[in-house]
């Protein structure tokens, strides 16, 4: 079996300063992985390289066996790969359903309605919100309505960039009990954190990065 994610040999700089050395990591097929590192170690970097959304080189980069080199960043949705960003990125005005059927627009996703009974069953809160404006949201909402977003395209493999960031303690335990709940749908998902505070009781496996340099264990 394929694994969801091979990273090998990736290089990023940024005006010419390198910020990612060599990366190599792998993500099996079904499991969760833990990317920890401090704030400006290269978390999001990685990520965004990984969907296509910053310059780089390297020797593979591939989910499924399929080379995402090859492909345009706005494909990699249309493969059921999917990215959180820390910052949310949701549209203010939007409501939240609107926002969570955005990449389902853009990427015409013909089981949109399937998919969206399936995150509202996963987050009933999110269900109960979804009339609401995402400017209405708490910062703590908005990061639920975010992982429902990337759950539309997202049905094989996630990127969760600091999803636990800023976010209340009573909400941090939500999102440990829904990005837990992923494993029985079969996602293969990498999360970043800054330490093992959240993390440590979800991933399978976990890569250490520390001034663009990533380590396994």
């Amino acid at each position: 079996m394929n694994a969801a994610l091979e990273v090998r040999s990736l290089h990023v700089a940024i005006d010419h300063v390198p910020v990612l050395r060599d990366v190599s990591l792998d993500v099996p097929a079904g499991k969760m992985v833990g990317l920890i590192g401090r704030n400006g170690a290269g978390k999001t970097t990685l990520m965004r390289a990984i969907m296509g959304l910053l310059p780089f080189r390297a020797e593979r980069i591939a989910a499924a066996g399929e080379d995402l080199q090859l492909l345009a960043p706005y494909a990699l949705a249309r493969r059921g790969i999917s990215y959180m960003p820390e910052d949310r990125r949701l549209i203010p005005a939007l409501t939240v359903e609107e926002n969570i059927l955005l990449p389902a627009w853009a990427n015409h996703i013909p089981e949109a309605k399937a998919r969206l009974d399936w995150i509202y069953g996963l987050m009933p809160e999110v269900a109960d919100f979804r009339e609401r404006r995402a400017m209405q949201l708490s910062g703590g909402q908005q990061k639920l309505v975010a992982l429902a977003r990337a759950l539309m395209p997202g049905n094989k493999l996630l990127l969760l960039d600091e999803p636990f960031e800023g976010v209340a303690p009573v909400l941090s335990r939500r999102l440990v009990e829904v990005i837990g709940g992923l494993r029985q749908a079969g996602l293969s998902v990498v999360l970043s954190e800054s330490d093992h505070t959240h993390s440590a009781r979800l991933v399978d496996l976990v890569y250490r990065i520390e001034r663009g340099v990533v380590t396994l264990g």
